[in-house]
């Protein structure tokens, strides 16, 4: 496996990354002051080092198929000669923990791969070489990995973009890309990261979470989870919206849960995140243009393709352009019972961003005919938000009631109301009924769902 060889074009590691030989140079200009730690510093030397050794004997073009173990073994013969001829031994715990490291930067992504592996964390954020985030129970803390040098990170950026045939340079400085277990990943670069490249990376759940674990970690009540169960299988379609990381699409995987398995499914998303357990799913994904400009497909296109194949239901997994008034048309013109997120910092904050997204569109339709079909298209808007804590929580779940004039009606049907804050700093509330019985009961009793009246009925204090 590891043989004398000379490094060549073919050798994505060994050689210098097309990134680094852009005619923007790589340069040290971030403004932060340094603060180096002497013994982390030694350390990124010296794997460096072996790193080298390494790819100067390394057969790249049979790696994937050797098993890891077997590769673990070898490199840990080449890591303890190159330690014996330099004169640099280390103990059994540093030894394992250097080879580890080795490997991580030969099969995966550096210094990213235990954090991957880290089931506590969710959100991965890369500030240039010297700093990573992470968010683990809602809170962002810092990361006790770093990156060589900027070099260091611009390759292992290019491992990422290049596997699913993406590109960044100069001409292109940013990207989104997926990792092969689904992950979604932004990366942007110089000239437009002004301190350098910056990575963020949202975790992909190997087992989404369910609507009884939401319920158990207190993001909504078991009746709201009931209530939703009953609208998902009554198929009223449904705009989950919210600001960044508040769980849209951990919702949107939980509600989909209900949906019936004899039914055909079709899913759009720019990035595939979704993970629904029916059978009878059909997963389509955006593709960006190539390095000429031209093959582009966008989730219009997606939308208006998904309505020739038969679907029972439409997920699509974000709006946020040309595609809302397609899903609005879908939504009513039969196919009932259809989801998608939208980012919103309120449920009357959604519908003006899917009115506004409507327009930008260019289509000349009168604002009273474009809030005509958000209201008897969209039935109900369930919105969350990330709160001060850093828990997610589900505040408000409305119903579409119709149209008053030129004013599209909503009513809350359930609301977390705030209570204040403990003095671990845990915002304090409960999730309640508002007491109004949805106009959409008869619907409800129509498709055979029977929910007991105290679902609605507030709770005394």
């Amino acid at each position: 496996m590891f043989k004398n060889f000379k490094r060549t074009g073919t050798d994505d590691d060994a050689n210098v990354i097309r990134l680094a030989d852009a005619k923007a140079t790589v340069t040290n200009t971030d403004p932060r002051p340094e603060i180096e730690d002497p013994v982390l510093a030694e350390w990124l030397d010296l794997k460096s080092t072996l790193h080298e050794a390494l790819l100067d004997r390394l057969n790249l073009s049979v790696i994937e198929k050797v098993e890891r173990e077997a590769l673990r073994r070898e490199v840990a013969g080449v890591v303890s000669q190159s330690l014996a001829d330099a004169g640099k031994p280390l103990n059994g715990e540093d030894f394992n923990r250097i080879v580890d490291e080795l490997l991580h930067e030969i099969l995966g992504y550096g210094p990213l791969e235990p954090l991957l592996a880290d089931p506590t964390v969710n959100d991965i954020l890369v500030n240039g070489y010297r700093t990573v985030y992470v968010e683990r129970f809602g809170k962002l803390e810092r990361a006790r990995v770093r990156f060589r040098d900027e070099k260091h990170l611009l390759r292992v950026i290019d491992k990422i973009v290049s596997k699913i045939g993406r590109r960044i340079d100069e001409s292109q400085p940013w990207v989104d890309a997926r990792l092969e277990d689904g992950s979604r990943v932004n990366a942007i670069i110089r000239p437009c990261a002004i301190d350098g490249p910056s990575v963020s990376i949202r975790k992909f759940s190997a087992s989404p979470l369910t609507m009884q674990t939401l319920v158990d970690n207190g993001a909504l009540s078991g009746a709201a989870a009931e209530f939703l169960r009953a609208l998902v299988s009554a198929r009223l379609n449904i705009l989950i919206a919210g600001g960044t990381g508040s769980g849209k699409t951990t919702m949107l995987n939980a509600m989909s849960s209900f949906i019936d398995h004899r039914e055909r499914v079709v899913t759009i998303e720019d990035a595939a995140e979704l993970q629904l357990q029916q059978e009878h799913v059909v997963r389509l994904e955006t593709r960006p243009p190539s390095p000429s400009g031209t093959g582009a497909v966008v989730q219009c296109d997606l939308v208006r393709n998904a309505l020739r194949m038969r679907p029972d239901r439409i997920i699509v997994g974000e709006v946020r352009g040309a595609e809302t008034f397609d899903m609005l048309q879908a939504m009513n013109t039969g196919h009932d019972g259809s989801m998608t997120t939208v980012h919103a910092n309120s449920a009357r904050d959604a519908l003006g961003r899917i009115e506004q997204m409507v327009t930008m569109t260019g289509i000349d339709f009168p604002i009273s005919a474009i809030r005509a079909q958000i209201g008897s298209g969209l039935h109900f808007v369930v919105h969350l938000s990330r709160l001060a804590d850093g828990t997610r929580r589900v505040t408000s779940i409305s119903e579409i009631t119709g149209m008053e004039g030129q004013v599209i009606t909503m009513q809350d049907i359930f609301v977390f109301q705030k209570q204040g804050r403990s003095e671990d700093g845990t915002v304090l509330g409960r999730f309640t009924p508002t007491g109004i019985r949805p106009k959409c009961a008869a619907l409800l009793t129509a498709a055979g769902i029977d929910l007991d009246p105290a679902t609605f009925r507030p709770a005394e204090n």
